[in-house]
């Protein structure tokens, strides 16, 4: 099996995402989430996390980082093509109208 780095872009921070939901919303969003982590047991190896905004880091220096992406998660399946369909109907295209971009780990080369 592949691993595969699935990242997810928002519109609105993450951060301000939570806190702008009421409780009501952030138990329904937590259902959906939890609904297709059991769905796909057996492929996801990390849920991931909300990920507050980072750095760029460039030599000697540090700016602002990508504010868009939101969260991660760690998966595994046979190609990138399965990797990708089990991001169809996924619950966060429901929950902050973004986009996902999913990533192959590839052999650290010499080992």
């Amino acid at each position: 099996m592949k691993k595969f780095l699935v990242l997810y872009r928002a519109p609105t921070a993450a951060r301000q995402q939570m806190e702008e939901a009421t409780p009501e919303q952030a138990k329904a969003d937590l259902a959906l989430w939890t609904n297709w982590m059991n769905k796909n047991a057996g492929a996801v190896l990390d849920l991931g996390a909300p990920l507050e905004a980072g750095k760029h880091i460039e030599a000697g220096s540090a700016s602002p980082g990508d504010n868009t992406i939101v969260g991660f998660s760690i998966v595994q399946s046979e190609t990138m093509a399965t990797a990708t369909k089990l991001m169809h109907d996924h619950p966060h295209f429901h929950t902050s109208g973004g986009s996902i971009e999913v990533f192959e780990f590839l052999p650290t080369p010499g080992t």
